[in-house]
């Protein structure tokens, strides 16, 4: 089942580490990872322990359809919970695998250079090169548009001031890249528009004041945004007994979130890349107090699927958020 529409799955939605355990089966344990099915081709934003799971839910998709698995990887930044679970990624094993991965060069590092690391003895027994999958690196700066459809053979990184990038094909697939300073060492936001609809993915950034001016016109207008909202505002301000302030640490709060939201005038809000220390009740309790602010704001939760046109992802267990 080949899926022309425009859908986003939830499979990792915690920051900094994982936390699995009864405390957080509602909401989820895995670091960040988010699919995105737009037009037939299938996005993967950030490979943090949730890529796992989605892994095997591809393969399994793969053998069900007798089509190998075709996806590219977007990466945010090379922090170690967005890579973490690359290494246990089930397609990455897999000959008939045709795998992008993409990402930043901060700091002189790229995610080949990371991922050969984190994937060399004596860290681990299987390195990059011993994969079977058919897999391409390459890295990614804001001046660059990722295009996939059929009139550019498929996948294509160029500039944005490529006329294709511009004023090409109606029915392209765009990624476009904002780098934020608002994290240590920086980190990539994604937006990906496809015909009239839009998402935005921006993870791992800190509020400015008066808001980030920037992640607004990039997110201006979107269907989706999907924002870090780490802390709770007492948390991130150091105002609860015996927590330190996380200013500064390049994480947001709901807050924030809903400040970016509400300039960039998105559709409907995610939040995202939740504090390992919150369990299922401390997230329901930002559930309510967001939905009192922003109504119709969604806390992440892993296997929230939200449709923004066409067939859903051919999941089982899907969710569906209209």
């Amino acid at each position: 089942m080949i899926n022309k529409g425009f859908s986003i799955r939830f499979w990792g939605v915690r920051g900094s580490y994982p936390t699995p355990g009864p405390s957080t089966m509602r909401y989820g344990g895995n670091t960040s990872c988010v699919e995105v099915s737009v037009n037939g081709y299938t996005l993967i934003f950030d490979s943090g322990t949730g890529i796992i799971a989605l892994g095997k839910e591809l393969a399994r998709r793969a053998r069900q359809s007798g089509q190998p698995v075709e996806a590219t990887l977007l990466l945010s930044h090379l922090h170690h919970d967005h890579t973490q679970g690359f290494p246990f990624f089930v397609p990455a094993l897999l000959p008939a695998s045709r795998l992008t991965v993409l990402g930043p060069d901060f700091m002189d590092s790229n995610p080949l250079d990371t991922l050969s690391t984190v994937m060399n003895p004596p860290h681990f027994p299987v390195s990059l090169s011993e994969l079977n999958s058919s897999l391409t690196f390459g890295t990614l700066r804001e001046k660059d548009v990722l295009l996939m459809g059929e009139s550019v053979g498929g996948t294509l990184v160029c500039s944005a001031l490529d006329p294709r990038a511009r004023f090409g094909d109606p029915d392209l697939v765009r990624v476009r890249v904002l780098r934020s300073y608002a994290h240590p060492n920086g980190v990539l936001h994604y937006r990906v528009d496809w015909r009239d609809h839009s998402m935005v993915y921006a993870t791992d950034t800190e509020g400015y004041v008066n808001g980030d001016r920037r992640l607004a016109g990039f997110a201006l207008g979107t269907d989706l945004l999907i924002h870090d909202a780490q802390y709770t505002d007492e948390h991130y301000l150091g105002l609860l007994p015996g927590i330190a302030t996380t200013q500064g640490f390049g994480h947001s709060t709901t807050s924030i979130a809903i400040e970016a939201a509400r300039a960039a005038q998105a559709g409907q809000l995610v939040l995202f890349h939740h504090a390992p220390e919150y369990d299922d009740d401390q997230l329901d309790r930002i559930a309510a107090q967001v939905e009192t602010m922003q109504p119709g704001t969604l806390v992440a939760r892993e296997g929230l699927e939200i449709e923004l046109v066409g067939a859903p992802i051919p999941v089982s267990t899907a969710i569906m958020v209209r």
